[in-house]
């Protein structure tokens, strides 16, 4: 058994390191996107919109009743073939594109679980004051029901930063796909791989300590 190439390991940390924007970059972006998406869709279903409603749940059933990478390929070799203007995309936004989707339809059951949550009293009695449904929404029961879905929310921020690494499939170089090109030409697969994964593992616990403070801020001002 032989022992592991410490010297190659710690080259590779920058090579790594200077991908890990892009990564957060495809994370972020895709955060906000699936956020509003998101938002959108739990509305749409909390307030049983006809039609549209049903249309809503066929997406969500849809992007949670398949795999992440099956919808990737979906939008980046697939759709092109039907679509011509599709075939202009590059990986990047492919993989934006499929994250946003995919993500956008949990957080929205999420999002619909935590509006669902405010007490009807409260709903009652806006609407006993005149209330429209927008009014109700934005500054009632959002406010309210924010706090209660952020944690999970974060989680999947964070579930979302680890499936960026399935951009490399479509010819992204971010982390994973760097790592991989790296590991082939070294044949120092394990090196590099556990490189990449203790990147993740940074990236994740960092993310985990802000979300527990934001838990005991939100807890604090739930109190209140």
């Amino acid at each position: 058994m032989r022992a592991l190439d410490t010297a190659y390991m710690w080259d590779l940390v920058p090579v790594i390191a200077g991908y890990v924007p892009l990564t957060m970059f495809m994370a972020v972006v895709s955060m906000v996107a699936a956020l509003v998406l998101a938002a959108i869709l739990a509305i749409i279903r909390v307030l049983r919109i006809p039609v549209i409603d049903r249309i809503v749940a066929v997406f969500i059933s849809f992007f949670r009743g398949t795999p992440l990478l099956v919808q990737l390929f979906l939008f980046y070799y697939g759709l092109p073939q039907l679509l011509s203007f599709m075939t202009a995309i590059d990986g990047i936004t492919a993989a934006i594109f499929g994250l946003t989707l995919h993500f956008a339809a949990y957080m929205a059951e999420s999002i619909r679980g935590a509006i669902l949550g405010v007490d009807r009293s409260q709903w009652e009695a806006a609407q006993s004051i005149g209330m429209t449904q927008g009014q109700l929404l934005r500054r009632i029961i959002l406010p309210q029901a924010s706090p209660i879905a952020a944690p999970t929310l974060m989680n999947y921020f964070i579930d979302m930063i680890k499936s960026t690494s399935l951009a490399f499939t479509l010819g992204v170089t971010e982390m994973m796909g760097a790592t991989q090109k790296e590991a082939a030409g070294s044949f120092l697969y394990l090196e590099a791989f556990l490189v990449v994964a203790l990147f993740y593992w940074v990236i994740v616990e960092v993310l985990s300590v802000g979300q527990r403070w934001m838990e005991r801020h939100l807890g604090k001002a739930v109190a209140r």
